[in-house]
């Protein structure tokens, strides 16, 4: 008869772990959130504009950033997008829905280099008025990962 379970001891399982697993665990990397509820006045669909100096991050000497993940949420009445943008220039767009939400977990990563900043933008109707929630998770990578 088979056993559907291992008789072994848990250490004897091997694991294996993902480079951003491996990077945190051995003190390579560190994680940064860019979060928080801002109130926001929209100036028009076409106009992103940054929302917050909070939400500006800029990558230090010796290290590289990777975006992680992107939560957010719109308590408008309307649809409005946030764009990440890289040194001014839109990177990535997440549109959000009325009274919505979106977490989304980035499947192409890019790597941005130190001096590089990385800003959170906004565009809305004009006039429309409210709030959005963020919570953008990112790796910074001491000395781009290298082993």
């Amino acid at each position: 008869m088979f056993s559907t379970y291992s008789t072994q001891e848990p250490s004897a399982f091997v694991t294996s772990e993902t480079r951003r697993e491996y990077l945190l665990r051995t003190g390579r990397s560190r994680p940064r959130f860019l979060q928080g509820v801002f109130p926001f006045a929209g100036r028009g669909i076409f106009e992103t504009v940054p929302l917050n100096d909070d939400l500006t991050y800029v990558v230090p000497a010796g290290s590289v950033a990777e975006i992680a993940y992107v939560r957010a949420g719109n308590a408008s009445d309307d649809l409005i997008y946030i764009a990440l943008a890289v040194n001014d220039k839109p990177l990535r767009y997440f549109p959000l829905g009325p009274k919505a939400d979106a977490h989304v977990e980035l499947a192409i990563v890019e790597t941005h280099p130190s001096g590089t900043r990385l800003t959170v933008c906004l565009a809305a109707p004009r006039g429309l008025t409210g709030a959005i929630i963020f919570d953008i998770g990112l790796i910074e990578i001491q000395d781009g990962g290298r082993e």
